[in-house]
């Protein structure tokens, strides 16, 4: 019985992981939809460091996933 509490924090690290990955979304949305017409070079610095974050982040969400049963196949469709 003692099998279900690792499982139970594997959930609860995959929300939080989840939590940390919208957070990092939103905060590129924000940053979209505060962007001024022509973007300086400060503006792609912070932008690429928001995507940074943004992609480290889902990669955290995937290996949580991963750890918590759900492991999924390629979602990239073969039609094209």
């Amino acid at each position: 019985m003692t099998d279900a509490y690792p499982a139970a924090d594997d959930r609860e690290i995959l929300r939080q992981a989840a939590a940390t990955h919208t957070a990092a979304a939103r905060d590129v949305e924000a940053f979209l939809r505060r962007l001024p017409e022509v973007p300086d070079p400060a503006d792609v610095t912070e932008y690429a460091n928001l995507l940074t974050r943004e992609e480290r982040a889902r990669a955290d969400r995937e290996a949580a996933a991963d750890a918590a049963g759900l492991t999924i196949g390629s979602l990239e469709s073969d039609h094209g």
